[in-house]
């Protein structure tokens, strides 16, 4: 055990210290960023927010919208072969999203998340984005199989994460990953940091992860925490490439959920009520790190 004593800070805990400007009205902002990826050696242009691929933001219908941005969109990975056909046939612009994956090919050949990745780029290998996602990468299974997806997909971009410490952007990276999602704990809907302790403040750990990811050609997701629109400027001064939202875009009519007395429902994808949608491996003990509540439509 080690106690680090350098301050670490969350979102709420910092201002951006004004500055003198060459612009004369915020119309002047450019938005668009331009980025080449390492590992795949492909590029993008547009603005670099992304939905996060969560239940009621990261959906179809949220994509079509925001693809009219240039933002992109990590779909849900709960989606059918046949739902993204159906998403395609109605105006669906794969230049804007990513196709999600969890780790369950590790201890299941036929993970259904991985056998629908699969069908849908040998369908549409012009996807440009696979996203590796799990609550907490700080395992070796984790950094393996990005390696294999690395070599298997080779014309992709990868977004690995989530991790929140500067070695393992660096690994992850170096592994094959382009692109590294950082945040463990800060969202809306999770309790990982109440349930088990573990975690960085979020603006910290994106300075810190920024950092290592440039340091070896790589960019970041500055993912959660992100409440207020000045919190997207405070990620984005720590250093993030890109950031991702869950809470501020769920609650909308493209959140693909049904409406009651006014508000939907959202919840934290590793919570009790997510897996009672979706199903968990039955093999060993899983316990809830997220929540469950009620929003304004």
């Amino acid at each position: 055990m080690r106690i680090e004593s350098d301050l670490k800070l969350d979102y709420k805990d910092v201002l951006l210290k004004p500055k003198r400007s060459k612009l004369t009205s915020r119309r002047d902002v450019d938005m668009e960023r331009e980025f080449k990826f390492l590992n795949s050696g492909k590029e993008f242009k547009g603005i670099p927010i992304i939905a996060s691929n969560m239940d009621g933001v990261g959906t179809f219908s949220m994509a079509k919208v925001l693809q009219n941005y240039k933002m992109l969109t990590v779909l849900r990975k709960h989606y059918e072969p046949e739902d993204w056909d159906h998403a395609v046939d109605g105006g669906l612009d794969l230049n804007y999203v990513s196709i999600c994956t969890g780790t369950n090919k590790i201890w299941d050949e036929d993970a259904p998340d991985f056998l629908t990745l699969k069908v849908v780029l040998e369908k549409y290998p012009e996807i440009p984005f696979i996203t590796i996602d799990v609550a907490n990468g700080y395992h070796e299974n984790f950094v393996d199989f990005v390696a294999q997806m690395r070599e298997e997909f080779p014309e992709q971009t990868i977004i690995a994460g989530n991790v929140i410490t500067a070695e393992m952007t660096e690994e992850l990276i170096l592994r094959g990953a382009d692109i590294v999602k950082c945040g463990i704990g800060p969202g809306s809907v999770c309790t990982t940091r109440l349930m088990t302790g573990v975690g960085i403040p979020q603006f910290s750990g994106i300075i810190e992860c920024a950092d290592a990811a440039h340091g070896v050609g790589g960019q970041v997701i500055a993912d959660g925490g992100c409440v207020y629109p000045g919190d997207l400027a405070k990620a984005f001064g720590a250093g993030s490439d890109f950031v991702m939202l869950g809470g501020m875009l769920a609650g909308h009519e493209e959140s693909e959920v049904d409406i009651t007395d006014g508000k939907m429902e959202f919840y934290g994808m590793s919570s009790d009520r997510a897996m009672e949608i979706h199903g968990a491996r039955k093999d060993g003990y899983r316990g809830a790190e997220g929540k469950d509540i009620r929003i304004p439509y």
